[in-house]
């Protein structure tokens, strides 16, 4: 029992090789959480659009991306910047706790913003693109609640929401999801790996971002369907 708790407290060491160390932080700006809910966004109508909704014309899907990533990539991240220069936050990287509490705030109401234009019924985008912004928006809620207490990490969050949806059209699309899913599945192993080599989050810290992730997604298909 105490190895165990031992496990979970003990914060996991950062590698000492240079060229594990870049090709974590790499991964770490690459699978950035701020990506994830365009990112996939694009992936549902490259899996999907021929089956799920072939109705919708292309021209209003990549409207909709735009919103997503206008409201969950462009405004946080002008966020971010703004409340570095002014100095309410010591990083971007935000790596005290309390250093996500404005921003989370702040992405809070973008990502209700999306979620909104899109849930909304005059826009006629399919369920799963909604399923995906409000499990997204309550994933920054999850986040933020944790952040006043722990340092949660957000990035396997972005990655839990990933593996999340994709598991929400593995069960409801015909199309044969097992291979996007296991490549979701890699992609989430290696960013759980990279933040731990950079030694940036404790293991607990790693793992309750991937169930807030996939909780949030299976949570916000339920409740809409």
């Amino acid at each position: 029992m105490s190895e165990l708790q031992e496990s979970l407290t003990v914060p996991v060491q950062g590698t000492q090789s240079k060229p594990l160390r870049v090709l974590a932080s790499i991964a770490s700006y690459v699978f950035h959480p701020v990506f994830m809910p365009t990112v996939m966004a694009v992936v549902i109508f490259m899996l999907a659009h021929d089956t799920l909704f072939p109705s919708v014309p292309s021209k209003s899907y990549h409207m909709w991306v735009v919103i997503i990533a206008l409201n969950t990539i462009l405004f946080p991240l002008l966020t971010v910047a703004l409340l570095k220069g002014l100095g309410f936050i010591k990083s971007i990287h935000m790596t005290e706790p309390r250093d996500r509490i404005i921003p989370l705030i702040g992405c809070m109401i973008f990502y209700f913003w999306a979620n909104f234009v899109i849930g909304n019924p005059v826009s006629g985008a399919p369920i799963i693109l909604h399923t995906l912004t409000l499990g997204s928006f309550w994933g920054i809620i999850a986040v933020f609640m944790v952040s006043i207490f722990y340092k949660v990490s957000m990035h396997t969050a972005a990655a839990g929401g990933m593996i999340g949806i994709l598991l929400v059209l593995m069960f409801t699309s015909p199309i044969n999801m097992v291979m996007p899913f296991f490549v979701a599945v890699a992609i989430a192993g290696i960013i759980g790996t990279a933040r731990m080599l950079l030694g940036v989050h404790r293991i607990w810290e790693v793992w309750i971002g991937y169930s807030i992730g996939i909780a949030v997604q299976v949570a916000a298909y339920l409740y809409l369907r």
